[in-house]
């Protein structure tokens, strides 16, 4: 199972065994381990990657699901 979990003020979190992140020409960039951390912010110098820039940038966001 692949879960994808919203960090406050942060990146997305995406877990899973069999996790490909493709480009938009169909290129899969290499993923290391079980955790990869997507950049939401726009200010990450290794997109589509974070590298926590947004602590800098004073990213905001707080998305939470419905009840």
């Amino acid at each position: 199972m692949t879960v994808i979990k919203v960090r406050k003020n942060g990146p997305l979190l995406v877990t899973g065994a069999d996790v490909t992140l493709v480009d938009a020409q169909g290129k899969a960039y290499p993923v290391h381990g079980p955790t990869i951390a997507l950049c939401r912010c726009g200010s990450s110098a290794n997109k589509p990657f974070c590298d926590g820039a947004h602590n800098g940038a004073g990213f905001v966001a707080s998305a939470t699901a419905p009840d």
